[in-house]
């Protein structure tokens, strides 16, 4: 039966921060390549942006979390064995309590569409278990689609659409709730969702895009626009 309408979030930065969690599992990874022979690649500031780069593509659909540890290892002068894919997964895993904080009112506001009866989903450009890890840290209880299992990345619209089947909702009759201009607001308006963008850092929005039919500035204004979600058609 299709749900009358939902709402989609995107993860970091609109319910939890991470604190760079990845970029410190692979600082601790590059401990243990050490440790077996292997070395460093330039200096502190020169891994965290190799890091980061690396992470970033296999964001964007380069290549998956493991292929990103397999290449993160043989960079490194060792071998790219499956032991180094299995400990990288399970030391992130056990980081997600110490590292991932869930953002103010966030806790409160989904306990509120949970009671209201909205159905909600998450939509991340990341990898699982880890993102659903997270997305508990956060208090979501939801679908919990990650663009590695899906296959598709936002800003893509078949993202957002694997994200209306999760959510058993038209793309008219469901909002999307994210803090990237590009990948959460414009792609999911372009998808044909309603686009709300959680501006909790109050940053200017870019000019090149369309602004945004809804802004909120903390996660629990959202919660006024429920007599708005329910009643669109």
């Amino acid at each position: 039966m299709e749900a009358s309408a939902g709402i989609g979030f995107d993860l970091d930065h609109t319910l939890a921060i991470d604190n760079k969690l990845e970029r410190v599992a692979f600082m601790r990874l590059l401990e243990l390549v050490e440790e077996h022979g292997g070395s460093a690649i330039g200096t502190l500031n020169d891994e965290s942006d190799r890091i980061d780069s690396l992470l970033s593509q296999q964001r964007e659909g380069a290549f998956s979390i493991e292929e990103a540890i397999r290449q993160f290892v043989v960079d490194r002068g060792v071998e790219a064995r499956d032991f180094y894919v299995e400990r990288f997964v399970k030391m992130v895993l056990e980081m997600v309590d110490e590292f991932v904080i869930p953002l103010p009112g966030v806790k409160r506001t989904l306990a509120a569409l949970r009671e209201r009866g909205v159905p909600v989903a998450v939509l991340s450009n990341g990898w699982n278990p880890l993102q659903i890890r997270k997305a508990q840290r956060a208090g979501f209880e939801g679908p919990v689609l990650a663009s590695a299992d899906i296959g598709q990345q936002k800003p893509s619209a078949r993202a957002f659409e694997a994200l209306t089947g999760a959510l058993g909702t038209q793309a008219e009759r469901t909002w999307f709730v994210g803090d990237d201009p590009w990948c959460d607001v414009n792609g999911s308006r372009d998808a044909g969702l309603h686009a709300v963008w959680f501006d909790w850092e109050h940053k200017e929005f870019p000019a090149e895009l369309r602004p945004p039919p809804y802004t909120i500035h903390a996660l629990e204004e959202l919660l006024d626009l429920l007599p708005a979600v329910v009643s669109t058609t």
